[in-house]
Protein backbone atom coordinates (compact mmCIF):
# COMPACT_ATOMS: atom_id res chain seq x y z
CA UNK A 1 0.00 0.00 0.00
CA UNK A 2 2.82 2.42 0.74
CA UNK A 3 4.08 2.05 -2.82
CA UNK A 4 0.66 3.23 -3.96
CA UNK A 5 0.77 6.28 -1.69
CA UNK A 6 4.19 7.22 -2.98
CA UNK A 7 3.03 6.67 -6.57
CA UNK A 8 0.02 8.94 -5.98
CA UNK A 9 2.15 11.70 -4.53
CA UNK A 10 4.73 11.52 -7.32
CA UNK A 11 2.10 11.27 -10.07
CA UNK A 12 -0.46 13.80 -8.87
CA UNK A 13 1.36 16.29 -6.62
CA UNK A 14 1.60 18.95 -9.33
CA UNK A 15 -2.12 18.54 -10.10
CA UNK A 16 -3.08 19.14 -6.47
CA UNK A 17 -5.14 15.97 -6.04
CA UNK A 18 -5.72 12.53 -7.48
CA UNK A 19 -8.70 11.29 -9.55
CA UNK A 20 -11.92 9.88 -8.07
CA UNK A 21 -11.76 6.35 -6.71
CA UNK A 22 -13.06 4.56 -9.82
CA UNK A 23 -10.58 6.22 -12.17
CA UNK A 24 -7.82 5.92 -9.60
CA UNK A 25 -8.48 2.21 -9.17
CA UNK A 26 -8.22 1.70 -12.94
CA UNK A 27 -5.01 3.74 -13.17
CA UNK A 28 -3.42 1.88 -10.27
CA UNK A 29 -4.41 -1.47 -11.74
CA UNK A 30 -2.95 -0.43 -15.11
CA UNK A 31 0.25 0.62 -13.31
CA UNK A 32 0.59 -2.95 -12.03
CA UNK A 33 -0.53 -2.67 -8.41
CA UNK A 34 -2.27 -5.64 -6.77
CA UNK A 35 -6.04 -5.47 -6.26
CA UNK A 36 -5.80 -6.00 -2.48
CA UNK A 37 -3.27 -3.18 -2.13
CA UNK A 38 -5.43 -0.90 -4.29
CA UNK A 39 -8.52 -1.60 -2.17
CA UNK A 40 -6.60 -1.03 1.07
CA UNK A 41 -5.17 2.24 -0.26
CA UNK A 42 -8.60 3.46 -1.42
CA UNK A 43 -10.13 2.76 1.99
CA UNK A 44 -7.22 4.54 3.68
CA UNK A 45 -7.54 7.52 1.31
CA UNK A 46 -11.29 7.72 2.02
CA UNK A 47 -10.46 8.06 5.69
CA UNK A 48 -7.91 10.74 4.86
CA UNK A 49 -10.46 12.70 2.82
CA UNK A 50 -12.84 12.70 5.78
CA UNK A 51 -10.26 14.34 8.04
CA UNK A 52 -10.70 18.08 8.27
CA UNK A 53 -9.35 20.55 10.78
CA UNK A 54 -12.96 21.46 11.66
CA UNK A 55 -13.52 17.92 13.02
CA UNK A 56 -11.04 18.57 15.81
CA UNK A 57 -11.58 20.97 18.71
CA UNK A 58 -9.51 24.14 18.37
CA UNK A 59 -8.40 23.62 21.98
CA UNK A 60 -6.02 20.90 20.73
CA UNK A 61 -3.80 23.68 19.36
CA UNK A 62 -3.51 25.15 22.86
CA UNK A 63 -3.07 21.90 24.74
CA UNK A 64 0.08 20.78 26.47
CA UNK A 65 2.19 17.70 25.96
CA UNK A 66 0.58 14.82 24.07
CA UNK A 67 0.71 11.43 25.77
CA UNK A 68 0.35 8.46 23.46
CA UNK A 69 -1.85 5.55 24.48
CA UNK A 70 -0.41 2.07 24.78
CA UNK A 71 -2.33 1.13 21.63
CA UNK A 72 -0.75 4.00 19.66
CA UNK A 73 2.69 3.07 20.98
CA UNK A 74 2.17 -0.50 19.79
CA UNK A 75 1.14 0.68 16.34
CA UNK A 76 3.79 3.37 15.79
CA UNK A 77 7.50 2.89 16.50
CA UNK A 78 9.10 5.05 19.18
CA UNK A 79 11.41 6.53 16.53
CA UNK A 80 8.41 7.60 14.44
CA UNK A 81 6.58 9.06 17.45
CA UNK A 82 9.73 10.99 18.35
CA UNK A 83 9.87 12.34 14.77
CA UNK A 84 6.23 13.46 14.97
CA UNK A 85 6.95 15.19 18.32
CA UNK A 86 10.00 16.88 16.82
CA UNK A 87 8.01 18.20 13.85
CA UNK A 88 5.24 19.47 16.08
CA UNK A 89 7.67 21.08 18.54
CA UNK A 90 9.37 22.90 15.65
CA UNK A 91 6.00 23.98 14.23
CA UNK A 92 6.31 22.06 10.96
CA UNK A 93 2.95 20.52 11.83
CA UNK A 94 0.14 21.74 14.06
CA UNK A 95 -1.27 19.67 16.93
CA UNK A 96 -4.36 18.99 14.80
CA UNK A 97 -2.17 17.73 11.93
CA UNK A 98 -0.35 15.54 14.49
CA UNK A 99 -3.71 14.01 15.42
CA UNK A 100 -4.53 13.43 11.76
CA UNK A 101 -1.16 11.71 11.25
CA UNK A 102 -1.71 9.50 14.29
CA UNK A 103 -5.24 8.70 13.08
CA UNK A 104 -4.02 7.59 9.66
CA UNK A 105 -1.08 5.62 11.09
CA UNK A 106 -3.28 3.75 13.57
CA UNK A 107 -5.90 3.14 10.86
CA UNK A 108 -3.45 0.79 9.15
CA UNK A 109 -3.71 -1.57 12.14
CA UNK A 110 -0.07 -2.62 11.89
CA UNK A 111 2.41 -3.23 14.67
CA UNK A 112 5.45 -0.98 15.15
CA UNK A 113 5.02 1.20 12.05
CA UNK A 114 8.50 2.38 11.12
CA UNK A 115 9.65 5.95 10.54
CA UNK A 116 9.80 5.79 6.72
CA UNK A 117 6.16 4.67 6.61
CA UNK A 118 5.06 7.37 9.07
CA UNK A 119 6.94 9.99 7.07
CA UNK A 120 4.94 8.97 3.99
CA UNK A 121 1.72 9.17 6.03
CA UNK A 122 2.78 12.66 7.18
CA UNK A 123 3.38 13.67 3.59
CA UNK A 124 -0.06 12.47 2.51
CA UNK A 125 -1.78 14.22 5.44
CA UNK A 126 0.04 17.49 4.78
CA UNK A 127 -0.68 17.24 1.06
CA UNK A 128 -4.38 16.81 1.82
CA UNK A 129 -4.39 19.84 4.15
CA UNK A 130 -2.27 22.42 2.34
CA UNK A 131 -2.44 24.10 -1.02
CA UNK A 132 1.35 24.25 -1.18
CA UNK A 133 4.06 22.33 0.62
CA UNK A 134 7.55 23.61 1.29
CA UNK A 135 9.97 21.70 -0.99
CA UNK A 136 12.37 21.23 1.94
CA UNK A 137 9.65 19.52 3.97
CA UNK A 138 8.82 17.27 1.04
CA UNK A 139 12.48 16.36 0.63
CA UNK A 140 12.81 15.58 4.34
CA UNK A 141 9.75 13.34 4.28
CA UNK A 142 10.82 11.54 1.11
CA UNK A 143 14.44 11.02 2.17
CA UNK A 144 14.85 7.46 3.47
CA UNK A 145 15.91 7.13 7.09
CA UNK A 146 19.66 6.87 7.52
CA UNK A 147 20.58 8.90 4.44
CA UNK A 148 21.69 12.48 4.24
CA UNK A 149 19.68 14.89 2.06
CA UNK A 150 21.65 16.62 -0.69
CA UNK A 151 21.37 20.36 0.09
Amino acid sequence: MFDILLYLFESYFDLGSYPDHDKLSQKLSAAGFEEDDINQALVWLSGLQQLTQAKYPASINKSGFRLYSEYEQQRISSEALHFVRFWEHNKFISPIEREMIIDRAVALDRENLQLDKVKLIMLMVLWSQHDELDPMLIEDLLTPTGTTPLH
